[in-house]
């Protein structure tokens, strides 16, 4: 659930409970309020509705008083009579007053305890029937009946009701619900927005402290999202943001450590042609070289050490910006078998030279038709085929080199005889300036970074390159580029 669906679902509970329960709270107050007023009035609530009871009863006490009026009025002089007639209102919380003329003949004895007032201020002869009026204190006239007596006199019978035990009630009421209200207003607020910022404020924290843990350099950490909302969306950035931040710091921390291996290769390899140069040019400055023989060997062997110098230094050149993806590729359809073959031909006449016996097998039948860089894939081809001559026995060294189509990739493979390479140095032989002899023994020559450029060339190419090798037997390399998958004339 989003943070805006939870608050407006907050916002709408804290409007609709208070009201809710502030509606259960006046009807639990109405009934213990009420029964205590019930208890006050003295009135029997066991059977059926009483305030019915209590309209009833006065409506038959009225017709009862009407029909006395109409047959004896003076009976309302008599005490037995109205005594008996009090009693009847008194079981309904009322009282009767009588008046003749200007005099009170009558007063019930129930109001006078609840100080009737002044009677002077009672309404006058032949005032119409309207709404109850208030004479004093808390008494209500709820009835006013005009006759005459036998005598002509003007005779009046007021029926009084005990507002007291009803204010009271209002009073006590409206104060109870009153205090209720604010504390449920109070208490359902504070509920609700303790359990709503909670669910935001925690979250919070946690980034906070993921935030304080970066700051100390502390990666080692996994911020775990609790929720689906916008903190969650949050924390999950926040772990991208993480993670990638320490796979940064790694890789930086790898590319320090390369660099200074890079420099500490780059001086071994540098200083070894350097120092075979200065002995040489020590060698014939001291006049060792006495001769044009040796002198002319002197020469050869400073020239040939400076072409490796300047071998190694082309290669970590090419290397350094293949690294920094700064060389160029030309990219165009090459159909692998004829290009294979085309490649082969032009380094036929140097390995024979060298002693070595190239095989071309496999050829396919049908057209490859591949994506690449033509003098780029040369490259890779040249390094790995003088990579299988170093390593191999000088005057036996069989090279064979085959292509074949497997699933949706061209293979080109290069396999030769030679001493082989450990299981143990297998997975390294394409890192730059690794060499499988521990000592780096230069008598095979080589700067350690013809594999390693052949991988990243073909990684260029989208294809993949790795190795098999049985020690003692020989090692096979094998290149996987993806097919053109287009439509285009073989290049």
């Amino acid at each position: 659930m989003s943070i805006r669906v939870r608050l407006v679902l907050s916002y709408i509970a804290m409007l609709l409970v208070p009201l809710v329960l502030f509606g259960l709270a006046v009807i639990l107050i109405s009934i213990a309020t009420f029964g205590s007023l019930k208890s006050g009035f003295d009135v029997d609530f066991s059977h059926g509705n009483p305030i019915k009871r209590v309209v009833d009863q006065e409506a038959e006490n009225v017709a009862y008083i009407k029909a006395k009026i109409e047959t004896d009025p003076d009976a309302f002089l008599q005490e037995t009579f109205v005594k008996d007639l009090n009693e009847r209102f008194h079981k309904i919380n009322m009282g009767l007053i009588i008046r003749k003329d200007q005099s009170i003949t009558y007063l019930s004895s129930y109001l006078k305890d609840k100080e009737a007032g002044d009677t002077s201020l009672l309404p006058l002869y032949g005032t119409p029937p309207g709404k109850f009026q208030r004479n004093q204190g808390s008494l209500w006239i709820t009835r006013q009946q005009d006759f005459l007596f036998s005598d002509k006199s003007k005779g009046t019978v007021f029926v009084f009701l005990d507002g007291g035990p009803f204010q009271k009630y209002l009073h006590q009421f409206s104060k109870t619900v009153f205090l209720t209200f604010i504390f449920i207003l109070i208490a359902t607020n504070g509920v609700l927005t303790y359990f709503v910022s909670r669910s935001i404020i925690r979250p919070l924290r946690a980034l906070k402290r993921a935030a304080e843990d970066i700051k100390e350099g502390n990666l080692d950490f996994e911020i775990v999202p609790h929720r689906k909302d916008e903190l969650g969306e949050l924390s999950v950035a926040f772990e991208e943001m993480r993670r990638k931040l320490k796979k940064s710091v790694e890789l930086q921390l790898q590319y320090e450590e390369n660099r200074k291996e890079l420099i500490s290769n780059i001086s071994h390899d540098l200083k070894t042609p350097v120092t075979a140069i200065k002995g040489y040019v020590e060698g014939i400055m001291d006049g060792v070289s006495n001769s044009p023989d040796k002198l002319d060997k002197y020469i050869r062997t400073i020239y040939n050490k400076a072409a490796d110098m300047d071998r190694l230094i082309d290669e970590l050149f090419l290397f350094s910006k293949l690294d920094l993806g700064k060389v160029p590729f030309q990219f165009e359809t090459v159909d692998l078998g004829n290009y294979v073959q085309d490649c082969t031909q032009e380094l036929q006449f140097d390995m024979e030279k060298k002693g070595v016996q190239f095989t071309l097998a496999d050829l396919p039948q049908e057209p490859i038709l591949v994506t690449a860089d033509r003098d780029k894939l040369r490259r890779v081809l040249l390094n790995i085929i003088e990579n299988a001559i170093k390593y191999s026995e000088e005057g036996n060294c069989q090279i064979t080199l085959s292509v074949l189509r497997q699933d949706e990739f061209a293979v080109i493979q290069i396999k030769d005889n030679g001493q082989g390479i450990s299981d143990e140095a297998l997975p390294h032989i394409f890192d730059r300036f690794y060499r499988a002899d521990p000592s780096r023994n230069t008598a095979t020559g080589g700067s350690g970074l013809g594999l390693a450029i052949a991988k990243q060339i073909i990684e260029e190419h989208s294809g993949r390159i790795g190795a098999t090798s049985v020690l003692g037997l020989g090692t096979t390399v094998f290149m996987a580029l993806p097919l053109y998958q287009g439509k285009g004339s073989e290049a």
